[in-house]
């Protein structure tokens, strides 16, 4: 997450961009799906795969719970939540099979009992979703952990995302802004991905991407301008049941993500003109004059 940067160039380009993809809730409560989109994740070439995790009585009302919902679940709101909730067996297993097929996994916990359950895990990476970012309390708990933590800045003003960075570096812990816009799917006009840049010059920290919207060039746009990470949704099928499904990648679209991030470091090169070994043979042949 904190490469080496290839700073030669006007903006800085991550050596290897930390791909992530996001299952968030598009498992929607199906641990085989779940499994799915690992392997999905994994043979596309990403880093790590991302799961969320919510207390349903902390994070929603009881109005809120109590509304009718019409859902695979039931017909409340509550039945809608809890059935996409994933529990301790559940973890356990996306914990083993992860380790197994060799990719790293964390989640977003989007409430304090939720972060504390995830310390069991000892994952190597934490995530702060844009909806936690202002959320006090849950800034210090998840800094005092110490490990790299990937800070979404969705509907973030800047003094928001200042009082995130000054604790994350109070406890000395590593971190990286991701530079968003939370609205799912998320209208190309609005990603705004000079933000980044944005983003890094005025916190002086590494910034990332973490993408909400349909297509795979905003991405790529983003690791060119030097993000160190890209998150992006994935799910199985854009079609199937759940309000996340719209703005996720399916694994053509990831597999031609990752595979074209992957040549950025190397297409780009070094802010110099050069002349290759290949084009001085050309020249010899097409000079004639010389």
């Amino acid at each position: 997450m904190m490469e080496d940067l290839i700073t030669s160039n006007p903006w800085p380009i991550s050596k290897h961009v930390f791909i992530i993809g996001e299952v968030g809730i598009n498992h929607n409560g199906d641990l085989d799906i779940a499994k799915k989109l690992i392997n999905m994740a994994k043979s596309a070439g990403c880093d790590a795969v991302k799961f969320q995790k919510r207390t349903i009585d902390i994070v929603y009302t009881p109005k809120l719970l109590d509304a009718p919902r019409e859902s695979p679940w039931g017909t409340t709101q509550r039945e809608q939540k809890e059935g996409l909730e994933f529990g301790s067996v559940e973890f356990d297993e996306i914990d083993r099979y992860c380790n197994e097929k060799e990719i790293e996994w964390f989640a977003s916990a989007w409430d304090l009992p939720s972060q504390e359950f995830l310390k069991k895990y000892k994952c190597k990476f934490n995530k702060i979703a844009s909806a936690m970012t202002t959320h006090k309390d849950f800034i210090e708990m998840v800094a005092q952990e110490g490990r790299p933590t990937f800070i979404s800045v969705g509907m973030c003003t800047y003094n928001d995302i200042q009082f995130a960075v000054d604790v994350f570096r109070k406890h000395k812990c590593p971190f990286t802004l991701m530079h968003t816009v939370a609205e799912y799917p998320a209208p190309e006009e609005r990603l705004n991905l000079l933000g980044i840049i944005d983003l890094r010059e005025r916190f002086n920290c590494p910034v990332g991407y973490s993408g909400h919207e349909a297509s795979v060039s905003p991405s790529l746009i983003a690791a060119t301008i030097g993000a160190t990470a890209i998150e992006r949704h994935i799910t199985l099928e854009r079609a199937m049941y759940g309000s996340d499904q719209a703005a996720s990648l399916e694994g053509p679209g990831l597999r031609q993500l990752v595979s074209q991030v992957r040549k950025i470091p190397v297409a780009m090169g070094v802010m110099e003109k050069q002349i290759t070994d290949g084009e001085k043979l050309a020249a010899k042949k097409l000079r004639y004059w010389e």
